[in-house]
């Protein structure tokens, strides 16, 4: 019994520490601009977006310290380049004119997106790096270091991670399911507002996470 607890704990660890970061709920007003407001598009999208999440989680947890520690690299640097591209990304959708295919499919009910279109929408700027970014790879890549050496221990800490990941991705699809009835009931200008003040935040978080990872590198170069 006492094991099973210890088991459900670690579990949970893994959305607990990656949600407040990854923020869905936040994330849910970009996604339903993403999708041009369409729910027969949200679905698959959505879909896609949770797969491509769990993913990049498990894999940040399982190899990223090994994948960073073979090209020399160091979370710092991981903070300052992904948020150098978090804060392009930012600056482009405030930029945005809000012409893309997906709009443009939207817009012609007959046009379809290609299930190869769709996975290929959903993975950039979505699941990389508007929903899964530098803080919670860096996170996960945390979390995986915790993991035991010793093979059963190891294999626990891999079911550990796997259901915990599919956890936070099972959030993820939930608030981005059902963003575009969000949309719809801020209306149009609603959803004007929203989306300008989402991409000017992440604006600014991706100039916070490059700010940290350059504080980070000062720290060490002083020491």
């Amino acid at each position: 019994m006492q094991a099973l607890i210890e088991f459900l704990q670690a579990t949970l660890v893994v959305p607990l520490a990656l949600l407040p970061i990854i923020n869905p709920l936040g994330g849910a007003a970009l996604f339903a601009s993403i999708t041009g407001g369409s729910e027969r598009l949200a679905k698959p999208m959505a879909r896609q977006v949770a797969i491509n999440v769990w993913i990049i989680l498990i894999v940040a947890m399982l190899v990223g310290s090994y994948v960073l520690e073979l090209f020399g690299i160091s979370l710092p640097i991981v903070r300052v380049g992904g948020g150098l591209l978090v804060a392009v990304t930012g600056w482009r959708m405030l930029n945005d004119e809000g012409s893309d295919a997906v709009r443009d499919a939207v817009a012609n009910e007959t046009a379809e997106l290609s299930s190869q279109e769709i996975a290929k929408r959903s993975f950039f700027p979505m699941s990389f790096p508007l929903t899964s970014g530098p803080g919670s790879i860096a996170t996960s890549i945390a979390l995986g270091t915790r993991f035991p050496h010793t093979p059963t221990n190891y294999v626990l800490g891999v079911i550990v991670a796997a259901i915990g990941a599919a956890l936070t991705a099972a959030v993820v699809f939930f608030c981005y399911r059902y963003a575009v009835r969000l949309q719809k009931k801020l209306g149009d200008i609603g959803v004007i507002v929203v989306a300008r003040m989402s991409a000017f935040i992440l604006l600014c978080i991706g100039i916070e996470m490059m700010w940290g990872g350059w504080v980070d590198l000062n720290r060490a170069l002083t020491h």
